[in-house]
């Protein structure tokens, strides 16, 4: 299988996503997530001289790096500093209607994650922060530190599926009164008193998921974006969505089933009323998941899953 290594950030399932998305080589093409741009080289190699690319990242350093990365393609590759919930937008900046392919690779990369300035990781002790855009006015400073009780034990609840997600509020809650939590090395010092027993993942882990998903509004991004870019894409143009953990991954089959369905009508009405059309077919009834050896090469693509589907007339 072949690999795209980068000192920035290894692409998880990198064979598959290209060969499942680029179908014409003249093509128009759109990464919608930048990264260390292992992805977008991967689209870019594939491509004829015709072919295009555009990326789209709202974190600088990442785009700093592959400029350099990818500056070899010249003119076949246009970046843009953006969130990926304005991906139409883009497309008309670079100068088009409607496009190939899309690809959405849904994680935080690893030099992010690596990163202790960046305040993603539970095993640093560094500022709370989380922002993927460094100008967002919301890092997880604010949420531990201004959202209510009720509010924290919702976001960790729905977005971390944490049990203990009423006690680690609470604590937060009580923590917070006597001094601001300013680090990530307090936040998770509070997280463990939520667990006094033993626990098989680290304690901290689906709170730091959670906090950093409400920061970036990364599921309400998610949906936005699949609907956007479904009404993008030419006739038999593709769309390839990678997603990290189940949250993602149920919001990206929900949305594609629902895209796929023509009628909407209620159960049980002799014939449709409705009208509606369906604008996709399921290219992947089930997702594609990495081979063994991705695995063992790269702990971070245990949980990867690849949906793609297709935009019908």
């Amino acid at each position: 299988m072949e690999e795209i290594i980068s000192e920035y950030h290894i692409p998880v399932l990198y064979r598959e996503s290209i060969d499942n998305l680029v179908i014409n080589k003249d093509g128009i093409y759109l990464d919608c997530t930048l990264g260390g741009g292992g992805h977008s080289e991967g689209i870019l190699k594939e491509l004829s001289e015709k072919g295009r690319l555009i990326s789209i990242d709202q974190d600088q350093q990442a785009i700093d790096f592959a400029k350099k990365r990818l500056e070899k393609y010249g003119n076949k590759w246009q970046v843009f500093k953006n969130n990926f919930e304005n991906l139409d937008t883009v497309i008309y900046m670079a100068g088009y209607d409607k496009i190939d392919g899309i690809l959405m690779d849904i994680g935080v990369s690893s030099t992010q994650l690596d990163d202790p300035e960046r305040g993603f990781s539970y095993r640093y002790d560094t500022k709370l922060d989380m922002r993927m855009n460094q100008n967002n006015p919301l890092s997880a400073y604010e949420v531990v530190n201004e959202y209510s009780e009720e509010a924290l034990m919702k976001i960790l609840f729905e977005y971390g599926e944490e049990r203990n997600s009423r006690r680690i509020a609470k604590f937060i809650c009580e923590a917070r009164e006597i001094k601001k939590i300013e680090t990530t090395g307090e936040l998770v010092a509070i997280i463990k008193r939520a667990y006094p027993e033993r626990a098989a993942k680290h304690p901290a882990k689906k709170t730091f998921q959670a906090i950093r998903i409400e920061v970036n509004r990364e599921l309400e991004v998610l949906e936005k974006a699949i609907d956007k870019a479904v009404d993008s894409l030419k006739v038999g143009g593709r769309l390839g969505i990678i997603t990290f953990h189940s949250l993602e991954d149920r919001l990206v089959k929900t949305k594609f089933k629902d895209l796929a369905t023509a009628c909407k009508c209620p159960p049980g009405l002799p014939i449709c009323v409705c009208g509606g059309k369906a604008k996709v077919k399921l290219i992947t009834k089930k997702p594609i998941i990495p081979e063994g050896n991705e695995v063992e090469f790269n702990n971070r693509a245990h949980s990867s899953k690849l949906r793609v589907v297709e935009r019908i007339g």
